[in-house]
C-alpha cells in the first residue's frame, strides 16, 4: 500500500481537495489526476458499477496518483469488497447511530480491532505477495472510515457518532439532509444551513474533520472558510457547466 496522504492531510486538518463520480470512466480519472486532483470518491451508493469496474476505477486512480475512496453502498459486503479491491478509504452512508458508526468501523479494520474478513488472494493484499500481517497492519493504519451526517436523527447524535475510535471524518451531506428536514423545493436553504453550522461548530469543539461537497471553486472556498478539510466536487456538475457554456444559446 502507498502512503494515505489525504488521510494525513485530514488529520492535519489541512484542505484536500477531489472528485466524486458515479461514472465508469478511467480516463476521466486519469485527467483529474494530470489536473491535480487528491482523490476521487467511486459513488456505489447511487452509482452503477460492476465489481470489475469498480477494481478498474481502483486501480487507474492508484496509477495516476489519486487516492481512490469507495462511497459504499447498503449492501453488508460493499465495505468487504471495496477495500479487497483496494480502496483506501470508505464513505459510508446514511450513519445515524452510535451503532451504524460502530458496524463501520467494525467492517472496516481486521481483527482484534475489527471484524473484517481475511483474505490475501485479492488485490488489495497483493494476490499474495505482500507480507501478510504487515499488509493487516498497515490497512487498518491507513484506510479512511468517514461517515455521512445526512439527518436530524445524525445531527442529534452527532458527537456521539464522532466519539467512536476509528471513525476519521464526518462527511456532510446537503442534499440529504435538505430532504430528510423536508425542504424538498429548497434544497441547502437557510434552516439547512443553520443546521449544517452547527454542525461546523460542534467539530471545531471537538477536533473532528469535516468533508463535504461542492459544485464550483466558490464553494470550495466556502465550505473550507467553515472548516471543511475534505472537499469533493461533483463530476457530472463540472461536466454539466462545461456542456452548457460551450453552447451559444
Amino acid at each position: 500500500m502507498f502512503a494515505n496522504n489525504v488521510k494525513e492531510k485530514i488529520q492535519n486538518q489541512e484542505l484536500t481537495q477531489g472528485a466524486i463520480t458515479s461514472l465508469y470512466s478511467p480516463a476521466l480519472v486519469e485527467m483529474l489526476g494530470y489536473a491535480g486532483y487528491e482523490f476521487i470518491v467511486l459513488d456505489d451508493e447511487h452509482g452503477a458499477y460492476s465489481g470489475s469496474e469498480m477494481e478498474d476505477m481502483i486501480r487507474t486512480s492508484q496509477l495516476a496518483g489519486i487516492v481512490p475512496i469507495v462511497r459504499v453502498s447498503y449492501d453488508a459486503s460493499s465495505i468487504q469488497k471495496a477495500l479487497d479491491r483496494g480502496a483506501f478509504g470508505i464513505q459510508v452512508p446514511m450513519v445515524n447511530t452510535v451503532e451504524d458508526a460502530e458496524r463501520a468501523v467494525s467492517l472496516a479494520k481486521y481483527p482484534p480491532r475489527g471484524s473484517r474478513g481475511t483474505a490475501f488472494s485479492m488485490r488489495a493484499a497483493g494476490f499474495g505477495f505482500l507480507n501478510n500481517g504487515q499488509f493487516m497492519d498497515d490497512s487498518d493504519d491507513n484506510i479512511l472510515v468517514t461517515v455521512q451526517i445526512e439527518t436530524m436523527e445524525a445531527v442529534k447524535h452527532f458527537k456521539e457518532i464522532m466519539s467512536v475510535p476509528g471513525v476519521d471524518m464526518a462527511f456532510l451531506g446537503p442534499t440529504d439532509l435538505s430532504v430528510n428536514m423536508g425542504y424538498k423545493k429548497n434544497i441547502g436553504g437557510p434552516e439547512v444551513q443553520e443546521t449544517l453550522d452547527s454542525l461546523y461548530q460542534q467539530a471545531e469543539e471537538m477536533n473532528v474533520p469535516i468533508g463535504t461537497i461542492a459544485t464550483s471553486q466558490a464553494e470550495t472556498e466556502a465550505v473550507a472558510k467553515k472548516g471543511a478539510v475534505f472537499v469533493s466536487l461533483v463530476v457530472t456538475t463540472l461536466i454539466k457547466k462545461a456542456l452548457n457554456d460551450s453552447l451559444i444559446r
